[in-house]
Protein backbone atom coordinates (compact mmCIF):
# COMPACT_ATOMS: atom_id res chain seq x y z
CA UNK A 1 0.00 0.00 0.00
CA UNK A 2 1.53 3.46 -1.20
CA UNK A 3 2.58 5.67 2.17
CA UNK A 4 0.14 8.22 2.73
CA UNK A 5 0.29 11.99 3.22
CA UNK A 6 0.63 11.61 6.78
CA UNK A 7 3.15 8.90 6.79
CA UNK A 8 5.35 10.59 3.92
CA UNK A 9 5.44 14.00 6.53
CA UNK A 10 6.08 11.60 9.23
CA UNK A 11 9.31 10.30 7.54
CA UNK A 12 10.33 13.68 5.93
CA UNK A 13 10.19 16.22 8.79
CA UNK A 14 11.08 15.76 12.48
CA UNK A 15 9.29 17.55 15.04
CA UNK A 16 12.13 19.38 16.53
CA UNK A 17 12.49 20.62 12.58
CA UNK A 18 9.11 21.94 12.67
CA UNK A 19 9.34 23.30 15.72
CA UNK A 20 12.77 25.61 14.89
CA UNK A 21 10.65 26.71 11.21
CA UNK A 22 7.56 27.48 13.58
CA UNK A 23 9.61 29.83 16.08
CA UNK A 24 10.49 27.53 19.08
CA UNK A 25 14.25 27.13 20.22
CA UNK A 26 14.52 24.04 21.69
CA UNK A 27 17.41 23.93 25.03
CA UNK A 28 20.11 21.32 25.04
CA UNK A 29 17.85 18.82 26.11
CA UNK A 30 15.29 19.39 23.89
CA UNK A 31 12.85 21.01 25.49
CA UNK A 32 10.89 24.35 24.87
CA UNK A 33 8.51 26.48 26.65
CA UNK A 34 5.08 25.17 25.48
CA UNK A 35 3.15 27.11 23.06
CA UNK A 36 -0.62 25.53 24.64
CA UNK A 37 -0.34 27.13 28.15
CA UNK A 38 1.14 29.64 29.97
CA UNK A 39 4.81 28.19 30.56
CA UNK A 40 7.65 30.42 32.07
CA UNK A 41 9.70 27.78 31.85
CA UNK A 42 10.31 24.96 29.60
CA UNK A 43 8.37 22.09 29.97
CA UNK A 44 7.39 20.59 26.46
CA UNK A 45 10.16 18.08 25.37
CA UNK A 46 10.73 17.64 21.36
CA UNK A 47 11.66 14.19 20.65
CA UNK A 48 12.20 13.23 16.42
CA UNK A 49 8.82 11.87 16.08
CA UNK A 50 6.78 13.09 18.97
CA UNK A 51 6.04 15.72 21.75
CA UNK A 52 4.66 15.58 25.22
CA UNK A 53 4.77 18.86 27.69
CA UNK A 54 5.10 17.79 31.27
CA UNK A 55 3.00 20.87 32.02
CA UNK A 56 -0.54 20.48 30.41
CA UNK A 57 -0.03 17.02 28.86
CA UNK A 58 -0.04 17.81 25.16
CA UNK A 59 1.30 15.11 23.10
CA UNK A 60 1.38 14.01 19.55
CA UNK A 61 3.31 14.00 16.21
CA UNK A 62 4.84 16.58 13.68
CA UNK A 63 1.25 16.67 12.25
CA UNK A 64 -0.63 17.19 15.59
CA UNK A 65 2.04 20.24 16.54
CA UNK A 66 1.52 21.97 13.50
CA UNK A 67 -2.13 21.22 13.79
CA UNK A 68 -2.80 22.96 17.47
CA UNK A 69 -0.23 25.54 16.57
CA UNK A 70 -1.89 27.34 13.88
CA UNK A 71 -5.76 25.92 14.21
CA UNK A 72 -6.03 23.52 11.33
CA UNK A 73 -7.39 20.11 11.21
CA UNK A 74 -4.77 17.19 10.39
CA UNK A 75 -5.31 17.65 6.46
CA UNK A 76 -4.78 21.25 6.34
CA UNK A 77 -1.50 21.15 8.75
CA UNK A 78 -0.22 18.47 6.51
CA UNK A 79 -0.74 20.40 3.22
CA UNK A 80 1.32 23.45 5.39
CA UNK A 81 3.69 21.24 6.27
CA UNK A 82 4.66 20.22 3.03
CA UNK A 83 4.19 23.82 1.38
CA UNK A 84 6.20 25.16 3.95
CA UNK A 85 9.43 22.27 3.62
CA UNK A 86 8.76 22.70 -0.14
CA UNK A 87 8.04 18.30 -0.04
CA UNK A 88 6.43 16.83 -3.22
CA UNK A 89 3.15 15.23 -1.64
CA UNK A 90 3.61 12.87 -4.49
CA UNK A 91 7.01 11.43 -4.88
CA UNK A 92 7.92 8.96 -2.32
CA UNK A 93 10.29 9.20 0.74
CA UNK A 94 13.67 7.27 -0.44
CA UNK A 95 13.13 4.25 2.00
CA UNK A 96 9.64 4.14 1.27
CA UNK A 97 9.41 -0.06 0.21
CA UNK A 98 7.53 -0.56 -3.26
CA UNK A 99 4.97 -3.39 -3.17
CA UNK A 100 3.60 -5.16 -5.99
CA UNK A 101 0.97 -4.69 -7.83
CA UNK A 102 -2.46 -6.76 -7.37
CA UNK A 103 -2.49 -9.90 -8.96
CA UNK A 104 -5.39 -12.57 -7.32
CA UNK A 105 -7.58 -12.44 -4.07
CA UNK A 106 -6.29 -14.18 -1.37
CA UNK A 107 -6.50 -17.96 -0.71
CA UNK A 108 -7.86 -19.16 2.34
CA UNK A 109 -4.70 -19.97 4.26
CA UNK A 110 -3.81 -16.41 3.08
CA UNK A 111 -7.06 -14.99 4.85
CA UNK A 112 -6.20 -17.03 8.11
CA UNK A 113 -2.88 -15.61 8.03
CA UNK A 114 -3.94 -12.02 7.35
CA UNK A 115 -6.90 -12.46 10.37
CA UNK A 116 -3.85 -13.73 12.55
CA UNK A 117 -1.44 -11.05 11.76
CA UNK A 118 -4.18 -8.26 12.19
CA UNK A 119 -5.67 -9.57 15.64
CA UNK A 120 -2.03 -9.56 17.33
CA UNK A 121 -1.32 -6.10 15.81
CA UNK A 122 -4.71 -4.53 17.32
CA UNK A 123 -4.33 -6.25 20.28
CA UNK A 124 -0.87 -4.79 20.97
CA UNK A 125 -1.98 -1.50 19.39
CA UNK A 126 -4.39 -1.36 22.01
CA UNK A 127 -1.99 -1.58 24.50
CA UNK A 128 0.05 1.12 23.71
CA UNK A 129 -2.47 3.38 23.31
CA UNK A 130 -3.56 1.79 27.47
CA UNK A 131 0.32 2.53 28.34
CA UNK A 132 0.43 6.12 26.44
CA UNK A 133 -2.40 7.35 28.77
CA UNK A 134 -1.92 5.58 31.87
CA UNK A 135 2.12 6.04 32.44
CA UNK A 136 2.52 9.30 31.18
CA UNK A 137 4.85 11.49 33.26
CA UNK A 138 3.01 13.80 35.51
CA UNK A 139 6.37 16.14 36.15
CA UNK A 140 9.83 16.57 33.98
CA UNK A 141 11.55 15.47 37.31
CA UNK A 142 9.35 12.21 37.50
CA UNK A 143 10.86 8.96 35.32
CA UNK A 144 9.41 8.14 32.08
CA UNK A 145 7.77 5.23 32.95
CA UNK A 146 9.50 2.03 30.20
CA UNK A 147 5.78 1.58 29.31
CA UNK A 148 4.79 5.10 28.23
CA UNK A 149 8.39 4.88 26.13
CA UNK A 150 7.93 1.87 24.53
CA UNK A 151 3.88 3.15 23.56
CA UNK A 152 5.70 6.84 22.37
CA UNK A 153 7.95 4.64 19.84
CA UNK A 154 6.29 2.08 18.86
CA UNK A 155 2.39 3.22 17.79
CA UNK A 156 3.32 4.74 14.89
CA UNK A 157 5.50 1.55 13.30
CA UNK A 158 2.01 -0.74 14.46
CA UNK A 159 -0.41 1.63 13.26
CA UNK A 160 1.59 1.47 9.69
CA UNK A 161 2.03 -2.30 9.64
CA UNK A 162 -1.84 -2.61 10.38
CA UNK A 163 -2.57 -0.34 7.66
CA UNK A 164 -0.91 -2.74 5.64
CA UNK A 165 -2.48 -5.93 6.57
CA UNK A 166 -6.25 -3.93 6.99
CA UNK A 167 -6.84 -1.90 4.08
CA UNK A 168 -4.17 -2.90 1.14
CA UNK A 169 -4.87 -5.23 -1.52
CA UNK A 170 -5.43 -8.25 -1.39
CA UNK A 171 -1.83 -9.02 -2.81
CA UNK A 172 -0.44 -6.41 -0.38
CA UNK A 173 -1.98 -7.86 2.53
CA UNK A 174 -0.86 -10.86 1.89
CA UNK A 175 2.50 -10.28 1.21
CA UNK A 176 2.61 -8.42 4.39
CA UNK A 177 1.40 -10.72 6.31
CA UNK A 178 3.75 -12.93 4.81
CA UNK A 179 6.51 -10.96 5.72
CA UNK A 180 4.99 -10.58 9.35
CA UNK A 181 5.18 -14.46 9.71
CA UNK A 182 8.75 -15.15 8.61
CA UNK A 183 10.31 -13.26 11.62
CA UNK A 184 9.90 -13.53 15.16
CA UNK A 185 8.49 -10.00 15.78
CA UNK A 186 4.93 -11.39 15.83
CA UNK A 187 5.66 -13.72 18.30
CA UNK A 188 7.31 -11.44 20.38
CA UNK A 189 4.18 -8.72 20.20
CA UNK A 190 1.62 -11.54 21.12
CA UNK A 191 3.83 -13.28 23.86
CA UNK A 192 3.95 -9.58 25.10
CA UNK A 193 0.72 -8.30 24.99
CA UNK A 194 -0.44 -11.85 26.50
CA UNK A 195 1.80 -11.23 29.58
CA UNK A 196 0.79 -7.79 29.95
CA UNK A 197 -2.66 -8.11 29.95
CA UNK A 198 -2.58 -11.59 31.98
CA UNK A 199 -0.88 -9.14 34.46
CA UNK A 200 -3.32 -6.35 34.55
CA UNK A 201 -6.19 -9.33 35.44
CA UNK A 202 -4.64 -10.47 37.91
Amino acid sequence: MPLSLFQKIKSAITVPQAAKVYGMEPDRRSMVCCPFHSDNTPSMKLNDTYYYCFGCGATGDVIDLTAKLFSLNPRQAAEKLVHDFGLDPDKPPANAIALPLPKRGLTDEQRADVAYCLRVLTDYLYLLHDWRERYKPTSPEEPQDERFVEALHMTDLIEHLTDHIAYGTPQQKADAAARLLSGSFLLMLEERTSRFATAKCA
